[in-house]
């Protein structure tokens, strides 16, 4: 099961996905608006699958009432569960597949394409991408040159969360260099609480805490080269960003429980060793959707008793920007292609993105979405600085591996970086082992 930022939103806001829930999202009772008057798309339909459950779902449903308010199409949306792929497959082959697909990895959407199984988006869709969003976006729904995905739904994953409480008592700020964030950690750690919670029980926040890393201290042209893997994982610039982590790794004032209690530890606890009734540590390191669990789990007020700051800049780079979204694509089997382009040209619009951000929940990297549309100032911050990062941003590096190497549990990076974790005292070894898991992932 792959990890996704998709999935770890959905850790934090909602329950198990529902293989097969298919809800309807209809607005004024279809075809006609309550004004009367014929619309474009009346009579049609649309069946649209992705990864969301819960109030994700409920929230993307909105934003499908809006389409079918403005169109007269009716929308379908169905679950698919974390295993898009395995699924859409299945559902391809069955002869009932879904017109559109909110694909939650770059690696799926190539796979998709790869497989032929994409139609490439119509030129309205690419000219509105390319007015509403940074090329890196469009780039990122690219396959051997023709534009197949737009990006709807996307995370700002270099953001870490701090306890105000506990940095007041220790009399500490946020940081600006990955130095000052260590040093804040320590005096936190004097004052009686470890600096932060890592969740280590699962590999995907540890791929997340390697990346900002890298992103920052090798740069933006050497982590797509090492997504790719052009350079290999034994390259200096890796041996250097695992020797910066593993100096946080390997620090017991700095990780609470030290890495054998990280590894026991899963991403809601991590938060809620932060945020929740006992405190006990005053940061958590990981996306924007923290926000999300603090407020729907803790019951706690994001901009008051949970704050964040970026990650910071490590070794004079730039502050990173890592990020992860959904993109919707129209399948060749789906049965109404029209419409569901249609349906993914309205995705590309301020207005699609501004339901969403209105309900909670979502940023997007449209430019053009009102920023007044968000719910509040954090969730404004995060979206503010992932559009404003533009071309820098970077989509998460294990996402674009193959499963084998970025996103199964056990196995792999996902593995190997809580073996590291778990002893962080010799990075050259641990980069030989990555090389060696990636080099087999990457033939296949």
């Amino acid at each position: 099961m792959r990890h996704t930022a998709a999935r770890r939103v959905r850790i934090a806001t909602s329950g198990a996905a529902v293989l097969g829930l298919a809800l309807t999202a209809t607005a004024c009772g279809g075809g006609d608006s309550s004004g009367g008057g014929k619309k474009s798309l009346s009579g049609q339909s649309v069946t649209v699958a992705g990864v969301w459950t819960g109030v994700e779902q409920e929230n993307f449903k909105k934003v499908l009432a809006g389409f079918t308010e403005k169109t007269g199409a009716k929308v379908t949306f169905v679950s698919t569960g974390d295993n898009v792929s395995t699924v859409i497959g299945s559902k391809i082959e069955g002869g009932n597949a879904p017109d559109v697909v909110m694909v939650p990895q770059v690696g799926v959407l190539h796979q998709f394409a790869e497989k032929d199984w994409l139609v490439p988006l119509s030129k309205e869709i690419a000219t509105d991408a390319g007015v509403n969003f940074a090329p890196v976006w469009k780039e990122y729904g690219t396959v051997d040159d023709t534009y197949y995905g737009l990006y709807f739904k996307a995370s700002h994953k270099s953001t870490v969360w701090y306890n105000p409480e506990a940095f007041a008592q220790a009399g500490v700020e946020p940081a600006k260099s990955y130095d000052a964030m260590l040093k804040a950690g320590r005096t936190l750690s004097d004052s009686g609480v470890p600096a932060f919670s890592v969740a280590g029980e699962a590999g995907w926040p540890l791929t997340d805490w390697f990346e900002n890393v890298y992103l920052s201290q090798a740069g933006p042209e050497n982590y797509d080269k090492l997504a790719a893997h052009k350079i290999p994982w034994t390259d200096p610039t890796v041996v250097k960003a695992l020797t910066t982590l593993g100096e946080l790794f390997g620090d017991k004032d700095l990780v609470a429980g030290g890495g054998a209690g990280a590894l026991r530890t899963d991403f809601p606890e991590s938060v809620e060793q932060v945020f929740g009734p006992d405190p006990k540590a005053g940061m958590v390191y990981e996306g924007d959707f923290v926000g999300g669990l603090v407020k729907d789990q803790l019951k706690k007020k994001v901009g008051e008793d949970a704050k964040f700051f970026p990650f910071p800049a490590v070794d004079g780079g730039k502050p990173p920007v890592v990020s992860g979204g959904d993109a919707a694509v129209v399948l060749k089997a789906g049965k109404h292609q029209k419409a569901a382009m249609e349906l993914v040209k309205y995705l590309a619009s301020a207005d699609a993105a501004g339901i969403w951000a209105k309900a909670g929940g979502f940023i997007s990297p449209n430019m053009s979405v009102h920023m007044g549309n968000y719910q509040d100032e954090t969730t404004r911050a995060t979206a503010q600085s992932l559009v404003d990062a533009g071309d820098s941003v970077r989509f998460d590096m294990s996402d674009q591996a193959p499963a084998a190497f970025g996103g199964t549990q056990g196995a792999g990076e996902w593995k190997l970086l809580q073996d590291f974790l778990r002893d962080p005292s010799d990075p050259e070894a641990t980069a030989r082992k990555l090389e060696a898991a990636a080099a087999k992932a990457y033939r296949k």
